[in-house]
């Protein structure tokens, strides 16, 4: 069995320490900045603000290509983009409108 190693990592410009069998770290690291990319794609897109809800729709985005495998075809990876967004915009819509303060 390998000894848990110490492990820096990086995401959207925080660090996070976390422990990594010796001869997992690479994959760790791997996994990390393939996360971090994911996460900088749907912040630059521009329209989802906050380290949470990044995070939310990156992780949305990574179960649904394991539950459903990565060969998908242009026209499904269409269908899947904009069901993406279309729940993105909920989200949005939900969060706004908790964020309102009652005017009554």
């Amino acid at each position: 069995m390998a000894d848990n190693k110490p492990v820096t990592i990086h995401i959207l410009g925080n660090e996070y320490h976390v422990a990594s069998p010796e001869d997992e770290v690479e994959k760790l690291e791997q996994a990390a900045k393939a996360l971090d990319a994911r996460m900088r794609e749907i912040k630059e897109g521009g329209r989802i603000m906050g380290l949470e809800k990044v995070a939310v729709m990156a992780a949305l985005n990574l179960s649904y290509e394991l539950m459903h495998g990565n060969a998908m075809s242009e026209e499904e990876a269409q269908a899947v983009d904009q069901r993406i967004e279309t729940l993105q915009n909920k989200i949005e819509s939900a969060l706004a409108a908790n964020a309102q303060p009652d005017l009554i």
